[in-house]
């Protein structure tokens, strides 16, 4: 595609890419075998939580007794082989999606479980993956610039719920469509041939979880109406939900006490606001490093994150996140320009905020926990788990935001013990 976009004028090579993309899609299925044709395949999308329904699919199915593999921005697996996803791609390319699904198979996995993305159907990544089952968390404002607007990008998930009556039909799976109905959009993707619809609330999950906030009572729900539309038994289900402890870079605390450090891949403003909601309910006060998810896209969405964290935090330390070839710290400037306005309209909110810019994020997370006092809430958001922080010219930098975190919380522990408990 580098070629033809090389040798041929930009209009006629966008005018190509779809035809590129769909004949990969159908050569890589071809190559493979059409794996999914062998598997009962469960796909999950939506703007926020799809990890974690993933996630929680695959170990309910597992406890239940069931080959299931998986594909999610976190991990591989098929059955008990894990592997971390280090390619920061939730939907990973055509040809490694047949081969996956062909390993699958091959090693006797009977259930597969993989994330969808707009970007992912944007590229015809979904395509010729014979699915039986789709999930819907919720939709919020997403990769607007990417797809032009909120329809373009909703409608993006859409094509997927359009397609699922056509794709080939395994005997005894029938095709289910599985939303939220919480959601105001899902009534956009009942409205697709099925055989079965199922909708679910947060009323769906039981409410003793151990897993932290409402966003995840629906994630819950939404993998266990997926259990239950495959026939796992109810007890199984309640089982192995008892066993769910979360998701690795998903609310996870890194430390507990004597204040809290959490990780959270929190990269869009719905689940920013979710997060300090959480996390600010009993009372706390937070201290948030967070930046905004990527140079090139969604600049949109820099102001929100800082008016949000205007909202919730009482310091903000704005740092790099993923700048790609764009300035770094220009990103900052634009995500502390909207805490900074949210501000400015309570002089009494302002006087009780501090907004700081410290460009190198280590830096950022050190003064954080330094800064952090016994109660207080440290939350680091925007990475997760990601491997790598993405610079200029493709530039890949090793990260991870749990380790830089341990080992700043291990030295000031440590400082703590040296002056005898003052930190």
């Amino acid at each position: 595609m580098n070629l033809v976009k090389t040798l041929l004028p930009e209009w006629f090579s966008v005018l190509l890419r779809p035809i590129y993309h769909w004949l990969l899609s159908c050569i890589a299925a071809f190559f493979y075998g059409r794996p999914s044709r062998k598997l009962v395949v469960i796909g999950v999308t939506g703007t926020n939580g799809k990890t974690s329904v993933v996630e929680f699919v695959s170990q309910i199915l597992r406890s239940s007794g069931i080959k299931t593999a998986s594909i999610s921005s976190v991990y591989f697996r098929v059955g008990d082989d894990v592997q971390k996803n280090e390619f920061k791609m939730t939907m990973p390319g055509r040809f490694f999606l047949q081969k996956f699904l062909r390993r699958a198979m091959d090693e006797g996995a009977t259930h597969a479980v993989l994330e969808i993305t707009s970007e992912g159907v944007k590229q015809f990544r979904h395509k010729n993956i014979d699915w039986d089952i789709l999930a819907l968390t919720n939709i919020t404002p997403e990769h607007i610039e990417s797809h032009g607007s909120f329809e373009n990008y909703r409608k993006a998930k859409e094509k997927v719920f359009a397609e699922l009556s056509k794709t080939f039909r395994k005997p005894s799976i029938p095709k289910m469509i599985i939303v939220n109905g919480d959601d105001p959009e899902s009534q956009n993707f009942l409205k697709y041939d099925a055989d079965k619809k199922i909708i679910y609330s947060k009323k769906d999950a039981p409410q003793d979880t151990k897993l932290p906030g409402e966003f995840n009572l629906y994630n819950l729900a939404a993998a266990i109406k997926v259990a239950e539309a495959l026939g796992v038994d109810q007890e199984k289900i309640r089982q192995a939900v008892g066993k769910i402890e979360g998701v690795p870079g998903r609310m996870e605390f890194v430390q507990r006490e004597t204040f809290s450090v959490v990780i959270d891949y929190a990269h869009t403003p719905d689940a920013l606001r979710k997060v300090y909601e959480t996390l600010r309910g009993a009372n706390k006060k937070l201290i948030c490093v967070l930046g905004s998810a990527g140079g090139g896209r969604d600049k949109w969405k820099r102001k929100e994150m800082g008016k949000i964290a205007s909202e919730f935090c009482a310091q903000i330390i704005i740092t790099n996140e993923d700048p790609y070839d764009e300035n770094p710290a220009g990103i900052i400037d634009e995500v502390a320009l909207g805490a900074e306005e949210s501000a400015r309209v309570s002089p009494e909110k302002a006087a009780q905020t501090s907004i700081t810019k410290i460009l190198d994020r280590k830096e950022a997370i050190n003064r954080a926990i330094q800064n952090a006092r016994p109660g207080d809430v440290v939350i680091i958001t925007g990475k997760g788990v990601e491997p790598w922080i993405m610079g200029p010219a493709g530039q890949k930098i090793p990260w991870d935001d749990r380790e830089i975190a341990r080992d700043r919380r291990s030295r000031k522990e440590h400082n703590c013990d040296q002056n005898r408990g003052k930190c």
